[in-house]
């Protein structure tokens, strides 16, 4: 694969926030400058999002996207240890920082080893769980992320434990309905990225070790009652693929200094060797994947519909009826494809 990246102050932009109302609003200009970029317009797109607890690393964990897409995926992108990471805003604290939903304004644009150029799309989501932010709003916001993104990487600290799981079951819910109704999985790739491990010496870091974790958390045994097994099997079907990665802790400098500007030299080299191996991994052929709907893949522009219909759907203070919002997706699907697929149906 081959990558392009194109300068003009690139930024993070806010295209989705809650208001006092618990209401998404979304923020049609910039969510429109960045898929209608004269780079990306109608290609194929990848969006890799970010979800997880607040104050766990998300946006500091995008920066080090940015840089290896800036300089080209090329061997050595992350050996320059005097440089500062840049991009999407984050701080050392207590206190939650990101909140919506931001997009990078610029895509970066990735050649595959088929010679298809396809826009990348970075997503970063405000974080679950903070005194501020009623359940709802916290399942809104992951289930939007769900919906949107090609490649979803769950972000959470030191261990996967159950109530992790039930949490994503709870946000993937709108899938149920669409494995009810069709022949596909409701999402593609989700990746469990568990920060901060400590168990190497039981499973490696990496994705190796990360897949061997996976399966026994994952593992239905008999002894399990209802309630655990329909958390995995729910789990197990929601998705395309599931992937985890294991990673070591940062270090004290990165995570208990309040003077830590994001300098690479004061990040643990271990902590460095990993996030290279991780995002490197993502980007080999078989985890990487470009958004489908029905099966088919859709481009930029086609893209902002649906995140129009998505985000209206979560306008009342209730979750939306899962049935209403697939109607509306396939609608959706038929028109964009109808021409060369036939028959439309009615609109719901």
């Amino acid at each position: 694969m081959s990558f392009s990246y194109f300068l003009n102050t690139p930024r993070p932009l806010k295209i989705v926030e809650l208001d006092k109302n618990h209401k998404f609003i979304l923020n049609d200009k910039n969510l429109k400058s960045i898929l209608f970029h004269r780079k990306a317009r109608n290609k194929p797109v990848c969006i890799i999002s970010i979800a997880g607890a607040f104050r766990k690393g998300k946006s500091f964990l995008l920066n080090f996207f940015i840089r290896f897409f800036k300089n080209g995926g090329r061997e050595g992108w992350l050996e320059n240890e005097s440089d500062l990471l840049k991009g999407f805003h984050w701080r050392g604290g207590s206190d939650r920082d990101t909140t919506g939903i931001f997009m990078w304004s610029e895509p970066f644009l990735l050649r595959t080893v088929r010679n298809e150029e396809v826009a990348v799309l970075l997503m970063d989501t405000q974080g679950s769980f903070d005194s501020s932010t009623t359940m709802k709003d916290c399942a809104s916001l992951f289930a939007l992320s769900l919906m949107i993104s090609s490649m979803q990487i769950y972000n959470i600290s030191q261990n996967i434990q159950e109530d992790d799981l039930q949490n994503l079951q709870l946000f993937s819910d709108y899938g149920r309905l669409a494995l009810e109704s069709t022949s596909m999985t409701a999402f593609q790739t989700l990746i469990f990225l568990v920060r901060d491990w400590s168990y190497s010496y039981e499973y490696e870091y990496g994705f190796k070790g990360g897949f061997e974790f996976l399966m026994k958390r994952l593992n239905i045994s008999s002894s399990y009652d209802l309630e655990l097994k329909d958390t995995r099997n729910f789990i197990k079907n929601c998705f395309k693929d599931i992937k985890c990665f294991l990673m070591p802790h940062p270090g004290l400098k990165a995570s208990t200094n309040p003077y830590f500007e994001g300098r690479l030299n004061d990040i643990d080299p271990l902590f460095r060797i990993q996030v290279v191996n991780f995002i490197e991994g993502l980007f080999q052929e078989k985890l990487f994947q470009i958004k489908e709907i029905n099966g088919e893949q859709i481009t930029t522009t086609e893209l902002f519909e649906y995140f129009k219909i998505y985000c209206e759907a979560f306008q009342d203070n209730q979750l939306p009826n899962p049935k209403s919002l697939l109607k509306v997706i396939i609608y959706l699907f038929y028109l964009n494809k109808g021409p060369t697929l036939g028959h439309l149906p009615m609109r719901p």
